[in-house]
């Protein structure tokens, strides 16, 4: 989406200079797939009448600490206050609730807003915006993904934002059941949530 303008004051940059940023800490193969991820946040933005601007933040800087080393982490859990919980797990969670931390510093973004986007795009919540929704399932389906169940899961999540975070959080939860991995707590409390309501 090289043409989207942004019209509010909610970042210092404009999205030329935000995108600079973004690169300059990631791989190209990584920033590459924010840029699919934003253009994914604007497409269900629209579709379901949500804020199309933090939508785009959102998709663009989710993955600006994917690539910071391990010990960049920890640090920042053990001395910002972070639920020390965390440390029992690994960057597939910490660049999400904790990515947060670093998007605020570094790139100056103070809207919670986006921000609790952010946090919660790798594991979810009970109760989540629709702007946590549209990020959640972007990063999911966004048309570089071509895990067994990809197409479904486009289609699913463009007819039914909700059904997509149903779909996402299901698809999730029995990769790592079935690859026998550790699942964070607090990725059970949002299947809790969202996945039996199907059958209600």
């Amino acid at each position: 989406m090289s043409d989207f303008v942004y019209q509010e004051n909610i970042v210092p940059y404009t999205r030329a200079e935000l995108v600079a940023k973004v690169a300059a800490n990631l791989s190209e193969s990584r920033f590459e797939h924010c840029l699919r991820v934003e253009a994914t946040t604007i497409q269900l933005a629209q579709k379901n009448g949500a804020d199309v601007e933090r939508a785009a933040i959102a998709g663009l800087v989710h993955d600006y600490t994917k690539q910071l080393p391990d010990e960049t982490f920890i640090e920042v859990i053990k001395t910002q206050g972070f639920d020390p919980e965390l440390l029992n797990y690994g960057n597939a969670i910490w660049h999400g609730v904790v990515g947060a931390y670093f998007i605020e510093r570094d790139l100056e973004i103070h809207d919670e807003t986006i921000l609790n986007a952010v946090r919660r795009h790798t594991i979810g919540a009970p109760e989540m915006t629709l702007i946590d929704q549209i990020l959640f399932v972007a990063d999911f389906v966004e048309p570089g993904r071509n895990f067994p169940g990809a197409e479904a899961a486009r289609e699913t999540a463009m007819a039914d934002l909700a059904a997509g975070v149903r779909y996402e959080i299901l698809n999730t939860l029995t990769f790592l059941i079935q690859g026998k991995k550790q699942i964070y707590p607090k990725t059970i409390d949002t299947y809790n949530a969202w996945v039996p309501t199907q059958a209600k």
